[in-house]
Order: structure tokens, then sequence, then C-alpha cells
């Protein structure tokens, strides 16, 4: 049977205390968005790609008609000041379909970077608030509560208990699946509107300032607002596919039309 796969592309790099920064599309793309830009602006290198059987069986095509496979990709990063602690970012270009692919997809990947030495997970998301905001705030869930003083004093809201029933995807589950291999984490949570189609580069933003309070990196978010144009018709289209795909699916399963309206409570 066809599992779940990551390939190195050479050799595995040597980290000190890495800590594992996850951002993978979701509501807003918004870790899609911050963990990317993150990836970008500190030039982090390519080390890894995931593929598997749990995305849509699909390639995009390119302008010059090469195909893309769906995958993530694994990228390395080594602080070398003060304070600054080495990175393992996961970004890609879809997360599971169907929820065993979550779990394996998941425990896959922590697997690995367990091997690699990681002790400590953040992982992004987007929270639907059901409108763009002007200001929108990072919330913050964490796998255990001694977990919320490590994250103190950098503008994070904490009252997530009382706003958020579930964390769908692979941000929780990272964190959830973590603690039981002696992993701390934390998922932060980026205010929006809960559009999966539609990138919000102003949550992004108040992710990645807490983010990089966290990290003690500093990086220039003058070329965020461009990184997102970028990228916005390449996660547009893959995310179209997709729902167009998975409605065909549950409606060969139910025998019903999908109706075209999106959940729009789903977080991720």
């Amino acid at each position: 049977m066809i599992q779940t796969k990551i390939r190195v592309h050479k050799k595995l790099p040597k980290l000190n205390d890495p800590v594992f920064v996850e951002g993978l599309p979701g509501v807003g793309n918004v870790g899609r968005i911050a963990a990317g830009y993150l990836a970008e602006q500190l030039g982090a290198k390519e080390f890894a790609e995931l593929f598997s059987p749990h995305f849509l069986p699909f390639v995009l095509l390119h302008q010059s008609s090469a195909v893309h496979v769906l995958k993530n990709e694994f990228y390395y990063w080594k602080g070398g000041k003060k304070g600054q602690r080495d990175l393992i970012i996961l970004i890609g270009d879809s997360q599971s379909i169907d929820p065993v692919g979550h779990y394996e997809i998941v425990e896959t990947v922590l697997d690995f970077i367990e091997k690699l030495g990681v002790k400590e997970i953040i992982t992004i998301a987007g929270l639907n608030v059901g409108k763009l905001e002007k200001n929108p705030k990072v919330i913050g869930a964490v796998s255990e509560p001694g977990v919320m003083k490590d994250y103190k004093g950098y503008g994070i809201d904490f009252d997530a208990g009382s706003r958020i029933g579930t964390i769908v995807g692979a941000s929780g589950l990272f964190i959830g699946l973590g603690r039981y291999r002696g992993m701390r984490g934390i998922c932060l949570l980026g205010e929006t509107s809960g559009f999966p189609i539609i990138p919000d580069p102003k949550s992004a933003e108040a992710v990645l300032k807490a983010l990089t309070k966290i990290l003690g990196v500093n990086i220039d978010m003058s070329k965020l607002g461009d990184k997102v144009k970028e990228m916005e018709n390449f996660m547009k289209k893959i995310q179209g596919v997709q729902q167009r795909a998975i409605q065909q699916f549950l409606a060969q399963q139910t025998g019903k039309p999908k109706e075209s309206k999106e959940d729009l409570k789903y977080i991720g």
C-alpha cells in the first residue's frame, strides 16, 4: 500500500535544538503566507519533500507545460545570534483531504522531526471571525496549560478556550499529538474572514510579528503584500480544483449533489 513519504534531497542538516514551525494552507491561507514569508526572508534552505496519497490526485501545469505535484516542503535555518534557535519550517500546497490522512501525515512528520531533535512546535492557522479585521488579534492555543507562561509578553490572546471549540487539520494535530512525544507546542491563530481562497495578509502579518518575537529574528515586512499577490493565483488554482473534486467525491458517496456554499466555521 502506498503511504505518505518524505524524501530528503541530499543529507539531513545538523541542527541544534530546532523549533518546528508549520504553516500549511487553510482559512485565509494565514499559515501558508506567514511560514512561507518567514522562510523566504530568512533565506531558509529546502532539504526535504513530503508526498502523500491523501492529497488530491492531480498535478498542476506550469506555463512551461511542466507538471507540479502537490507536496509539502521542509526548510531549515540555523540561528547565528544570541537567543536564536535553529528552525525547521514546513510549508506546502495542500493538507489531507480525509481524516485518516491528517493523522498519517502528522505522525509521519513527527517521526521525521523527532529524529532531528525537535522539542518545540509552533503551528500557524487562521481563525474565522466572519469578517476582515483592521487590526486582527493573534489567538494562542497550547499543548498543555503549563506551556502558556513560555509565550507571555508576545501580544498573544490566550482566551482561546472560550472562543474556539475545535482546530481542524494539521495545526491542531501537531501540537496535540506532539505532546505525547514530549514536544511542547503552541498554535498561533490569526483572526480572519473565514474564506479559504482569499488570502489575508493583515492576519499573516499579525501572526508574523508575534512569531518573530518568539524566535528572536528580524525580517522585512514591507514585501509581504507583494508575496501574497505572487502566491494568490497559484493557491486559488489549487484550492479551486480541490473544492470541486471534494464536492464530486461527496456527491458520489451520498448520491446527492454537494451544495456549493462553504462551511465558514472551519479553522486551520
